[in-house]
């Protein structure tokens, strides 16, 4: 049976048949298919090419990135034209980005026509490297989680299927089995991102309050929940600055982060306390453990389910498109979800059966006019056509 083909995959065949202008570095959490994406985007060209993975080298130093760079140059002396150089998990190597830099400026001085292509997970090394050594230099694919568009489409995920088992990819052959779902997604997503990609890339001084904020705020997610009432609830928690930034590299590492208050006003909206957010409803259905099955049976939890897949949709939908999510809330009236694309804002309320004041939107068109204003879960956007992307997000321009 033939794998599913992400979108990715076609974006990946693209930038390769492009001219060599940048670095290619695809990024995403850990078990969305980025390998994979890349492994079936190869299968779609000629351009001799070399794939390594820095995840199974014995020793991946730079001396062994820059042994496998010249396996790659040699390609192209041997085709008298372009190659492909691809390395998966690059994070793994050692100061990867230094030795990248030196060897793309060597490449690109002497008009070597070698491609390079990275992957790696959203580790916080992946993106300091990024933003300190090769500015200017590389181009961003991302890989986010599986949408419920392609868990339906590849494995015939009902609406309560996604809700429940999210978009991990490699779980979904473990959904009849609930406990045994459940050891997959700690075992080979949530305990290394935090230990490999998260605490072996940082410095972490409370591992055990890092553990506990994500478990906290995955059990919480689609609340507004102060620095002060997480302190409250985590044992050794510090003080307010550790947990904001231990939330900060759950966000980096693509599984946890805390939306902030719109507001025009950028001040306003970095004093807000967050409203906590999943990036896949998995991560919510995991953290809830022995209570889990609450999910799809209490009215509030079911709820806050529900938003969190649809906060989870927006999140990845404006890390490919380039837009911003927020909430909204004044006094007693609130919006579950503000996103803004430059002047564009939309405002998302989402009606998922909790019992909550009505009229948000309202209130917030009377303080934005200009904004468009969307009821997932009415009539006119009911919640299966919005998580499978049939919904406009912004006005069409006139």
């Amino acid at each position: 049976m033939a794998l599913y083909e992400r979108q990715l995959t076609g974006q990946i065949v693209k930038r390769m048949a492009e001219p060599r202008r940048f670095l290619q570095i695809i990024t995403g959490p850990r078990q969305t298919g980025k390998t994979v994406a890349v492994e079936q985007a190869l299968e779609k060209t000629n351009t001799p090419q070399h794939f390594v993975s820095a995840d199974t080298a014995t020793v991946a130093s730079r001396q062994w990135l820059e042994n496998e760079w010249r396996q790659a140059r040699a390609l192209t002396a041997k085709a008298s034209g372009e190659a492909l150089l691809v390395v998966d998990e690059i994070q793994r190597v050692q100061d990867w980005s230094l030795a990248t830099k030196a060897l793309w400026d060597e490449d690109s001085h002497r008009k070597t026509p070698l491609k390079v292509l990275l992957t790696g997970s959203s580790s916080m090394l992946l993106q300091k490297g990024m933003a300190e050594s090769l500015m200017g230099r590389f181009e961003l694919l991302y890989s986010t989680h599986w949408s419920y568009r392609e868990c339906q489409e590849a494995f015939g995920y009902s609406l309560e299927d996604y809700l429940f088992f999210g978009g991990y990819p490699g779980a979904a052959a473990l959904k009849d089995d609930v406990a045994r779902w459940a050891r997959y997604i700690g075992t080979t997503i949530v305990e290394p991102t935090i230990s490999q990609d998260v605490l072996m890339m940082e410095e972490v001084r409370k591992p055990a309050l890092l553990r506990a904020l994500f478990m906290l705020g995955a059990s919480y997610s689609a609340q507004e929940l102060s620095y002060t009432k997480m302190i409250g609830q985590l044992q050794d928690a510090g003080n307010t600055v550790t947990v904001a930034h231990y939330l900060d590299l759950l966000q980096k590492a693509g599984m946890l982060c805390g939306l902030q208050k719109f507001s025009l006003e950028k001040t306003r909206t970095q004093r807000s306390a967050p409203r906590l957010m999943v990036f896949d409803p998995s991560l919510m259905t995991y953290a809830e453990g022995a209570r889990r099955k609450r999910l799809l049976e209490d009215p509030e939890a079911y709820g806050h389910l529900v938003e969190s897949a649809v906060g989870a949709y927006l999140l990845a939908r404006g890390r490919e498109e380039g837009f911003d999510v927020f909430y909204w809330r004044e006094r007693d009236q609130e919006v579950d979800f503000i996103i803004q694309q430059g002047s564009a804002i939309t405002a998302i309320e989402v009606k998922s059966g909790r019992l909550r004041r009505p009229g948000g939107s309202l209130a917030f068109l009377k303080k934005y006019p200009q904004a468009l204003a969307l009821i997932v879960g009415s009539p006119s956007v009911p919640l299966e056509d919005f998580l499978l992307g049939r919904v406009a997000l912004f006005e069409s321009a006139v």
